[in-house]
């Protein structure tokens, strides 16, 4: 990347999608009770809340890594296509009163690694061969 506005652009892009994961590890890592709501309701509860949480810090590091951005918005895309999916079938997208924030939080997540993948595509191919940019 040599476009300093696109080099911006993703930083913001990886810190919004970090700060977002990284902040509601706590609530899964603490087994709040709307964590264990919502891995309740989706018959994952605890291992379920607990490697969520864990795959989302992974995502959330690799993200902040510059040589494993796209493996992190892989990652986190794929976590929080999971996530929506739950929201629009299972859970619904207002989840015990929240008015919708957590679906709207997985919802930017989901597309700010979206367009990271974008920028990173080239990256992605040195990671996994069979794609091509």
């Amino acid at each position: 990347m040599t476009s300093t506005p696109i080099n911006i652009l993703a930083w913001v892009l990886r810190l919004a999608a970090a700060i977002i994961m990284l902040q509601t590890l706590y609530f899964k890592f603490t087994a709040a009770p709307e964590s264990v709501y919502i891995f309740s309701t989706l018959g994952l509860e605890p291992w379920g809340r607990i490697g969520i949480g864990s795959l989302e810090l992974i995502a959330s590091i690799l993200l902040l890594i510059p040589k494993t951005t796209s493996l992190g918005a892989l990652l986190a895309v794929g976590i929080m296509a999971g996530a929506l999916l739950s929201h629009l079938t299972k859970l619904g997208i207002v989840v015990q009163n929240d008015g919708g924030q957590l679906f709207v939080l997985a919802l930017a997540v989901f597309i700010c690694c979206s367009i990271l993948l974008l920028i990173f595509r080239k990256q992605l191919v040195s990671y996994i061969p069979f794609i091509h940019a």
